[in-house]
């Protein structure tokens, strides 16, 4: 009995608990709902929870290094607003996503530098951010964004979309092989490692020679630049450009990590567990919208249960705290 609460209470445990929570919930809906198990619903809620797996990974990294980036949402609205302007306005894509990724790095480097060096918490920092990028969307587009993506951005993220014969998009095995990656890179690579010391123990890692400031630079930075590749394939799902796309993303990827396992203080968590996070809030608000509940009160609704989850799960203390 001791190994069972032992286990469930590690973060192996968690994650294992976070999927079978969005297979519980699968089947709820699976009951509850007609068609919600058919190939179309199926493919609908793996391209949904794909997109937000992309948004997802910066905050992971963050969240494992002891900080959090509320910028995310308002990158993502950067990112979907300029790369449809610029390509409407008849510049290569190839050169909008660089100049998209440029910016958005800029931005992120800029959160962890002040936020490290300076001395400020994260979250005031990448909020006060988040405005400022999203007011100079607004003064740029004077409210009105026009443009849209490539028709092969559109078909890379298309619910209709297949890859040969297996019937969904290309975004679904990218996000395999995502999440392949980005678990070997915190497993095997030295940034991986610099990653959980610092998050676990800030103040002893600069004797391990670990740069602070250069890790919340570096990261802050991925984290931002995940958020816009999420904005741009956004823009190829919608279809158009909304500045207010990344707003659902705000609380959403933090609820992610945090059901996925990871701690808010710092130090723990896990790619895996954060995908295993983001099937449940897209089983969830699936699972509302079958239901029949208006908009409005799918968004109180989800809302409620991402402060229950995060209340219940992120009530943490520090790493250093338990050794």
């Amino acid at each position: 009995m001791t190994s069972l609460k032992s286990f469930i209470g590690s973060t192996g445990g968690r994650i294992f608990g976070a999927f079978v929570i969005a297979a519980l919930l699968h089947l709820a809906g699976t009951v509850l709902i007609d068609g919600y198990s058919s190939s179309f619903s199926i493919r609908a809620m793996l391209v949904i929870a794909s997109l937000l797996a992309v948004a997802c990974v910066g905050q992971t990294l963050v969240v494992i290094l002891g900080g959090i980036d509320l910028s995310i949402p308002f990158v993502i609205g950067f990112a979907n607003v300029t790369a449809a302007q610029l390509y409407g306005e008849q510049w290569n894509f190839g050169v909008v996503c660089l100049i998209v990724v440029a910016i958005a790095i800029l931005i992120g480097a800029f959160n962890g530098y002040v936020a490290r060096r300076l001395e400020i918490h994260p979250l005031i920092v990448t909020l006060g951010s988040g405005m400022v990028v999203q007011g100079c969307v607004l003064l740029w587009t004077a409210g009105f964004p026009s443009g849209s993506a490539p028709r092969a951005v559109s078909d890379f993220v298309s619910i209709g979309g297949s890859v040969g014969p297996l019937p969904f998009p290309w975004i679904v095995p990218a996000i395999l092989v995502l999440t392949i990656c980005i678990i070997a890179v915190l497993a095997r690579s030295p940034y991986g490692r610099r990653l959980y010391a610092l998050g676990s123990n800030p103040g002893a890692a600069p004797l391990a020679l670990i740069d602070p400031v250069r890790m919340w630079v570096v990261t802050f930075a991925i984290s931002a630049v995940f958020a816009a590749v999420a904005g741009v394939l956004l823009l190829g799902f919608t279809g158009s450009a909304y500045g207010d796309v990344g707003q659902p993303y705000l609380f959403q990827t933090i609820a992610a990590v945090v059901v996925g396992g990871a701690a808010l203080v710092g130090g723990r968590g896990s790619y895996l567990g954060t995908i295993a996070g983001v099937l449940v809030l897209t089983e969830i608000n699936t699972l509302l919208i079958g239901l029949g509940l208006q908009p409005a009160a799918v968004q109180a609704a989800l809302g409620f249960i991402i402060v229950v989850l995060v209340s219940f799960y992120g009530r943490e203390r520090h790493i250093r705290t338990t050794i």
